[in-house]
């Protein structure tokens, strides 16, 4: 999908990712104990001209039910060409997999701009 573009001067972007599936090879996040972390960089189409607002959601989570669910979800390091989306857990949570869903808003380019430089 492409940049949005609201009114030539705001653009939205967004997306949908699987961070991890630890289920599948008894990865970390699955097997481990305390605090873990997961980091995923994440590159917009097309940058953005200053840092865009961004918020990132969990879309789909598969966490066993044994013990309590401990999650946090953040979007870190963002700039105008991308951002990482980081998951971490900790204590005795055991989560499979992680799909999360993003959306940046910020301001563009508007397609009929020239640059004479």
């Amino acid at each position: 999908m492409t940049m949005r573009r609201i009114g030539g001067v705001v653009g939205v972007e967004q997306g949908s990712t699987i961070l991890f599936n630890d289920f599948a090879h008894d990865g970390p996040m699955w097997t481990g104990a305390g605090p873990r972390e997961v980091r995923q960089a994440q590159l917009f189409r097309e940058p953005f001209l200053d840092i865009p607002a961004v918020t990132v959601g969990i879309s789909m989570w598969d966490i066993d039910h044994r013990t309590n669910s401990r999650i946090d979800i953040a979007a870190e390091n963002i700039t105008a060409q991308g951002f990482d989306i980081v998951f971490r857990t900790w204590a005795d949570t055991r989560v499979a997999r992680i799909r999360a869903d993003w959306m940046a808003i910020g301001a563009t380019r508007d397609e009929d701009d020239w640059d004479v430089t």
